[in-house]
C-alpha cells in the first residue's frame, strides 16, 4: 500500500499558518489590549439623604498621585500607579477599574463628568484616555507630548497640562486641543492652575526681581491682563483662580482683582512652624456664588470677589464643600463637619466625629458622606 504525503504546499500553508500564530500570541502578549485591565458599572443612585448628627471614618484608601477633584459622577476617585478606580462612597468598594500594567500614570483629574487620566509607556506621558466618570465606558483616547512632571487640574469644560517649561488646554469632553503657551528662553513656570476666573500662570525669568503673574482666557487662550510680584526673596505660589486671583508671597496673600489684576487686599498669614517648607505647604481655594474661599495655614477665609475683603473667617482643617444650595458650606473643623452660612459664616448645623481629620485637605458631600481629600489619601466618614 502506497502512502501519500501531503503536496509541498500543504506543508508550506501549514508551516506560515503556525508562525502567524505564534506572532499573533506574542504581539497581543505584549500589546497595550492585554496589559490593560478595564471594567465598567451601572450609573451610582447616591442616597438623597442629609449626613447624620454623628460621624465616623468609614474607609480610608491611600491615594497618588493625588488628584485635586475627587468626586464625579456620584463616585470618588482614587489613583495609584498604574491607573485609577472609582469607588462607592459610602463602602469604599471598588465599582469600577482602568489599570495599565505597562504604563504607569502621570496624572488624573475629574471633570464634567468624565475622569481623564494622563499615562506614560516611554521617556514622555504619552497617553491620554477619558472615561465616563459614572460607568467607566471610555469616552475618548489620544495621544500627546507631555513631560513627567505634568500636573492635571480642571474647571468647568477647562483641563489644564502644566509643568515648568508652559501649559495646555484641552476640551475634556471633546478631546481637543484648545490653546498653549510656552515659557519664553529664559523663564520657567513656578505654577499655574485653573478656575472660574481662567488660566493663570505665576512666572519667573532669569535676573528678573520680580514674578509675572498672567491671566488668560480659559478658552481663547488670550492674555487678559499682567502684573509683577515683588517678593523680596520670599517663596510665591498660587493659592488659587476662583473667582479671585490669590497669591501667597512669605506671610501675606496678595488678593487680585480677577478683572484687571490690581492689588484689591492683602491678608497677613501665621508664620509657618520652623523649618516647614514654604513651597510644599497646602493651599486651597474654590469659588461659589460671588465669594472665593481660600483656606491656608488653619483658616478659610470668604473673600467678597468685588472688592476682595473678608466677609467672614474662622479656623478650619481644609477646604469647605459647598452646599448643593449655593447658600451654605460645610467646614472642616476639629471634631466636627460644621454646617454654615455662606453669607456670615454663622453655623447652622454639624455633624461631630471624635476621628481626627487630617489638616490641608478639600471636603465633599455625597448624600449622608462627607469625602475628605488630602494629598495622598481619601477618607469617607458617615
Amino acid at each position: 500500500m502506497t502512502v501519500r504525503r501531503p503536496p509541498l504546499r500543504v506543508w508550506v500553508w501549514t508551516a506560515v499558518t503556525l508562525v502567524v500564530a505564534a506572532v499573533a500570541v506574542l504581539l497581543w502578549r505584549t500589546s497595550d489590549a492585554a496589559a490593560t485591565s478595564s471594567t465598567t458599572a451601572s450609573a451610582p443612585a447616591v442616597p438623597d439623604a442629609a449626613p447624620a448628627a454623628t460621624v465616623a471614618e468609614a474607609w480610608s484608601s491611600a491615594t497618588g498621585p493625588a488628584p485635586r477633584r475627587v468626586v464625579e459622577g456620584g463616585r470618588v476617585l482614587i489613583t495609584d500607579e498604574h491607573g485609577l478606580a472609582m469607588v462607592d462612597a459610602a463602602s469604599g468598594a471598588e465599582a469600577w477599574h482602568y489599570r495599565r500594567s505597562n504604563a504607569r500614570l502621570c496624572d488624573a483629574t475629574a471633570v464634567d463628568g468624565v475622569v481623564v487620566a494622563v499615562f506614560r509607556t516611554t521617556s514622555r506621558c504619552n497617553e491620554a484616555v477619558a472615561l465616563t466618570a459614572a460607568t467607566g465606558v471610555r469616552d475618548w483616547t489620544r495621544n500627546v507630548r507631555y513631560r513627567t512632571d505634568v500636573d492635571l487640574t480642571s474647571t468647568d469644560q477647562v483641563l489644564l497640562a502644566s509643568s515648568p517649561t508652559g501649559i495646555v488646554t484641552l476640551d475634556p469632553t471633546g478631546n481637543n486641543t484648545r490653546w498653549r503657551y510656552v515659557a519664553p528662553t529664559g523663564c520657567r513656570l513656578v505654577g499655574s492652575d485653573a478656575g472660574s476666573t481662567g488660566v493663570v500662570v505665576l512666572q519667573r525669568c532669569a535676573g528678573a526681581d520680580t514674578l509675572q503673574v498672567t491671566l488668560f482666557d480659559a478658552f481663547g487662550g488670550n492674555a487678559v491682563w499682567s502684573r509683577d510680584v515683588v517678593t523680596d526673596g520670599d517663596t510665591a505660589r498660587l493659592a488659587g483662580v476662583d473667582r479671585l486671583v490669590d497669591v501667597v508671597v512669605g506671610d501675606r496673600v496678595q488678593v487680585l482683582s480677577p478683572t484687571d489684576g490690581s492689588v484689591l487686599t492683602e491678608l497677613p498669614l501665621p508664620a509657618l512652624p520652623a523649618g516647614q517648607d514654604p513651597g510644599s505647604e497646602p493651599l486651597q481655594q474654590a469659588g461659589v456664588g460671588d465669594v472665593a474661599l481660600l483656606w491656608a495655614r488653619g483658616t478659610v477665609y470668604a473673600l467678597d470677589q468685588a472688592s476682595g475683603l473678608q466677609r467672614w473667617s474662622l479656623p478650619a482643617v481644609g477646604l469647605p464643600a459647598v452646599g448643593a444650595d449655593g447658600g451654605t458650606v460645610t467646614v472642616p473643623e476639629a471634631g466636627a463637619f460644621v454646617q454654615r452660612s455662606l453669607a456670615d459664616g454663622v453655623e447652622v448645623g454639624r455633624s461631630t466625629t471624635e476621628d481626627t481629620l487630617p489638616a490641608g485637605g478639600r471636603t465633599s458631600v455625597v448624600g449622608p458622606v462627607y469625602v475628605y481629600a488630602t494629598a495622598d489619601e481619601v477618607l469617607a466618614y458617615r
